[in-house]
């Protein structure tokens, strides 16, 4: 299954394949297979930007929790110059300001950012998924801007998902109606359709449609890993890129089988609506649903994401991997030092020796000693570094390594990996002491350091925003993150695990945490799914 064809993925995914024209007269007119945009200069009009392009039709109506479908072709000259809506969405955090029209079930809309001069189908693209849990996410955030990242000639794409119950619902009815016998997945097989688009479309936008990279972070980075894993994707992209997430094994019990989604989907339904007609259900309105599934409950509503529903996932992503089945193309991944240490500084009640050793016995049981080997807490100092580490391993460290480990075994493509180390400045939804936080790294790539307006930026963050925003862009066009005026960058292999440390002084360096990694895949590296 993972060597069908680009032309039958795209049939699969119902959104034809097709050469968009070259520039118009007008290079703000670009012809599209579905109609003509009109976009508008940015970044001291060194910069073209074209926003919420439509890459599939609302899912509304019938179409809720259905695949991606076309777009409608549209007359005359669509203006491009505005985000479209986010998808609903159920939460959000501090640091997540959208400037959109709001949220709504009609949300399937792409963003394109390219060079003023660029020529058609000459430049490398970078296609980004945002993070956000599967839950909650935009592209319209100020962080995610890509006019800058353009401006290192490169094309910048990024787009709008399903999110929560709307793209991850799964029903036997659902199962019933489609012809792949699969339900959930939805928001996934949305961002399958938006690299279709960029397939079919980015040449007209300056873009080599054969010369595409993916990129995201935390549940973008997932996403990333899971996209690499699905056949419907292969042939849309050529290299890939995960800051801080991985579909592959973790401490939870993974991605829930289409019959075990479909189970909850159905109680959920019948607990929050007393009813699990699908019939019943596309009837509802957004927010009736969305109320419900964010509502204050004893247990409280399921959290719905991914399942491997036999179609966009036809199996686990971890046996797909093991197999060998995923994208073979090159890959940087990596994760931030700091990931989650700043649940653990700023609680209540700090760990203590006594309360660390308390959760290695509860965790870890007869390899209790083992975990405190890796993890010291002799005394109360030590144990709240400890903690820190054990809260970012447990949340994404690990499931990032396991899929960078899984590459490395089963595909002879280039994988290079890295950890952010430089802790950025405080701001209002930040504290300094957090060190090198859990989405810390999104700005560094984008060039985007002054959307945090109230963080007192140090040269050295400047100069590593360059550095980093430099080795992602040389990876998108050659595959290599290496260039001239730049550390070397080692591949990271066998017998020569070599980390790139993002820091003041980026320098690769030994794997000095493998052992830790190592003792956590014993433990928790069997499939729970």
């Amino acid at each position: 299954m993972h060597k069908r064809s680009l032309s039958l993925a795209a049939s699969l995914l119902t959104l034809p394949l097709f050469v968009a024209a070259a520039h118009a007269a007008d290079p703000l007119r670009i012809k599209t297979d579905k109609g003509v945009v009109e976009g508008a200069l940015t970044n001291g009009d060194q910069v073209r930007a074209f926003k919420g392009i439509p890459f599939a039709a609302p899912p509304i109506g019938n179409l809720r929790w259905q695949p991606p479908q076309p777009a409608a072709k549209w007359k005359g000259v669509r203006p491009a110059k505005n985000f479209g809506s986010h998808c609903i969405q159920s939460g959000g955090y501090p640091d997540m300001v959208f400037h959109d029209p709001g949220p709504s079930e009609d949300c399937l809309t792409l963003n394109v950012w390219t060079p003023a001069n660029a020529k058609p189908g000459t430049l490398p693209v970078m296609v980004w998924i945002f993070g956000g849990g599967s839950v909650t996410g935009g592209t319209s955030e100020n962080r995610q801007d890509g006019q800058f990242l353009a401006h290192r000639n490169v094309v910048v794409v990024s787009m709008n998902y399903r999110l929560g119950i709307f793209g991850f619902f799964a029903h036997p009815e659902l199962t019933a109606e489609s012809p792949h016998h699969a339900s959930g997945n939805y928001g996934l097989l949305d961002q399958t359709a938006a690299l279709a688009w960029v397939k079919a479309n980015i040449a007209a936008f300056g873009g080599d449609p054969n010369n595409v990279t993916i990129f995201g972070e935390s549940a973008g980075s997932t996403s990333v890993s899971s996209q690499m894993a699905s056949p419907l994707a292969r042939g849309l992209f050529t290299k890939a890129i995960g800051e801080s997430g991985g579909a592959l094994y973790n401490s939870g019990p993974g991605a829930p089988s289409r019959e075990a989604a479909e189970k909850r989907g159905v109680a959920f339904a019948q607990s929050a609506f007393n009813t699990s007609s699908l019939a019943d259900l596309r009837k509802l309105s957004a927010d009736d649903i969305v109320n419900a599934a964010t509502a204050k409950t004893t247990p409280p509503p399921p959290r719905f994401g991914p399942d491997v529903d036999g179609y966009f996932l036809p199996e686990s992503v971890p046996s797909i991997y093991a197999a060998g089945n995923q994208a073979h193309v090159p890959l940087i991944a990596g994760w931030n030092a700091d990931e989650s240490r700043g649940q653990v500084v700023q609680a209540k009640v700090k760990p203590t020796a006594a309360s660390f050793t308390e959760t290695a016995q509860k965790d870890f049981g007869d390899n209790a000693q083992k975990f405190l080997a890796l993890y010291p807490a002799t005394n109360d100092d030590e144990a709240l570094v400890s903690a820190g580490d054990y809260a970012g391993d447990h949340f994404i460290d690990y499931s990032t390594w396991r899929w960078l480990e899984a590459q490395v075994a089963t595909s002879k493509s280039p994988v290079f990996r890295y950890r952010l180390d430089l802790g950025a400045p405080g701001d209002k939804n930040h504290a300094a002491i957090l060190g090198a936080f859990h989405s810390d790294d999104i700005e560094y790539v984008f060039g985007t350091l002054d959307s945090r307006p109230e963080a007192v930026w140090r040269p050295e963050d400047r100069r590593l925003s360059e550095q980093i925003g430099t080795y992602w862009t040389n990876f998108a066009r050659t595959g290599d993150p290496n260039g001239p005026g730049l550390p070397e960058w080692p591949i990271y292999k066998p017998e020569q695990w070599q980390v790139m440390h993002l820091d003041a002084m980026s320098e690769a360096k030994p794997d000095t945490q493998r052992d830790r990694y190592l003792f956590l895949d014993q433990v928790w590296g069997k499939p729970k799914d």
